[in-house]
C-alpha cells in the first residue's frame, strides 16, 4: 500500500474517532487513489491528519497548469495564502510572479505552484516533521499526476523535505538534483529575497540556468 493510500486510510479512521487499531481489514477497492488533481484536491480539502487543520482558514492545495513542465514547490502557506486558499499571493507571491514572467518569460498559469504542506503553521513557523509526514503524500501524488520536467524548490525547507537533504540552501542552490527521475534545482525562497535583497543576483543566476534547462 503506498503512502497516499495509508494517509487516506488513517484519515478515515481519525474522522471516526479512532486512535489505535489492530487487525483492521482494508478494502482497497473502496479507497481508490484519484488520478487527477481535482479529485485529489477534494480529499485534501477535507483532511484532518494533523493539528494544522484546527487553525487553518483554507487549505492551500496548489494551482497552475496540470501538465506543466515546470513546478515550483515552496514551504507552507502564509497569512495571505491561508485567507485566499491560493499559493504565493502575498508579497513573496509578487516576487515569484516577477521571477516567472520577467526572467523565465512564462506566464504564471503556465507553471504549477505548490507547497510541502497545505495548511498554514501558526505564526508562520517552520513546519514540524509530523506535519510534513502527514501531508507529503499529497504533494508526491501531485508530482506524479503533473509529471513536470523540472522542479524548483524554493528555500531550505522545501529542498530539505522533498529530497531529505540537510545541505544549506546557500550551498545547494543552482545545482541539479534528481527526484524520481525529475530534475530538481533549488533556489532561494522569495520571502528570503525580500529580507536579503543582496541575494537577488544569485537567484537571477539560478533562474537563467533554469531557463536554459527548459
Amino acid at each position: 500500500m503506498n503512502n497516499l493510500l495509508k494517509l487516506k486510510h488513517l484519515y478515515t479512521l481519525k474522522m471516526l474517532g479512532e486512535e489505535y487499531f489492530e487487525g483492521f481489514d482494508i478494502q482497497e477497492s473502496n479507497l481508490e487513489i484519484p488520478e487527477n488533481l481535482k479529485e485529489l484536491q477534494n480529499i485534501v480539502n477535507s483532511c484532518y491528519l494533523c493539528n494544522l487543520a484546527k487553525t487553518r482558514t483554507n487549505v492551500v492545495f496548489g494551482e497552475g497548469n496540470p501538465s506543466a513542465k515546470l513546478m515550483f514547490i515552496g514551504e507552507a502557506p502564509g497569512r495571505d495564502e491561508d485567507l485566499q486558499g491560493k499559493p504565493f499571493v502575498g508579497r513573496s507571491g509578487e516576487v515569484l510572479t516577477k521571477m516567472i514572467e520577467n526572467v523565465l518569460f512564462l506566464k504564471r498559469e503556465d507553471v504549477y505552484i505548490a507547497n510541502i504542506i497545505k495548511c498554514r503553521p501558526p505564526q508562520n513557523r517552520d513546519p514540524e516533521l509530523s506535519e510534513v509526514e502527514s501531508c507529503k503524500g499529497y504533494l508526491l501524488k501531485q508530482i506524479e499526476i503533473i509529471k513536470p520536467k523540472i522542479i524548483v524548490t524554493l528555500g531550505r525547507i522545501a529542498f530539505k523535505y522533498l529530497l531529505n537533504d540537510e545541505t544549506p540552501i546557500t550551498k545547494a542552490r543552482g545545482k541539479i538534483y534528481e527526484f524520481r527521475g525529475i530534475k530538481v534545482i533549488p533556489t532561494f525562497h522569495p520571502s528570503y529575497l525580500l529580507r536579503n535583497p543582496s541575494k537577488k543576483r544569485e537567484a537571477m543566476i539560478d533562474l537563467k540556468f533554469i531557463k536554459e534547462f527548459l
